[in-house]
């Protein structure tokens, strides 16, 4: 098994959807104690705004494309996601090798069957009756991405961490249950 382990958050060590993503890798690895994990750190190492120079640069799809499973930590940023990831996505959605358009013009996924589990983290609530639902484009944008290219997303969400220091810690209790059960 081989895991691709992206973390996007600007925060180090105080980073919800960075101890996320990372619980997640470690229970994958429990699992299966031979899994070979690459970690691409998008903050650390940021990857350039896409250019047609560096849309030649296939490493970054190459990795995508080697993963059998993809975690990714997304921390919700003005309503959506980090520029690096962004940045990111930008250089794995590529006409003819995750997607290509039928003769009628629909599009097909080709990056499947592929497992990839988003942690996201988010200062408010943006899901259901919220009152700032309408301004969720954080799962929603990658749950189009995702299904684009072939794939139907995983997601674990720490809501409302920005709302108090006890919402924070409920928030990530709640989602590291729900590790657990991805994982399982």
């Amino acid at each position: 098994m081989t895991i691709l382990h992206i973390d996007s958050s600007i925060t180090g060590e105080n980073s919800v959807s960075r101890v996320l993503s990372k619980r997640i890798v470690e229970q994958l690895t429990a699992a299966q104690p031979r899994a070979d994990v690459t970690h691409r750190d998008l903050v650390a190492e940021p990857l350039d705004h896409l250019t047609l120079g560096a849309f030649a640069d296939s490493s970054v799809l190459d990795e995508f494309l080697a993963a059998d499973t993809v975690v990714i930590g997304a921390p919700m940023y003005n309503f959506t996601l980090p520029s690096q990831l962004k940045a990111w996505l930008d250089r794995i959605l590529v006409a003819g090798r995750t997607f290509r358009y039928r003769e009628d013009g629909s599009p097909e996924g080709l990056a499947g069957p592929k497992r990839v589990i988003v942690a996201l983290s988010r200062g408010g609530f943006y899901r259901g009756d919220s009152p700032a639902a309408g301004l969720e484009h954080l799962e929603t944008y990658l749950t189009g991405t995702f299904g684009f290219i072939g794939i139907v997303p995983e997601f674990v969400a720490a809501d409302g961490i920005a709302v108090g220091p006890e919402q924070r810690e409920a928030s990530v209790a709640n989602a590291l249950g729900e590790v657990e059960r991805l994982a399982a």
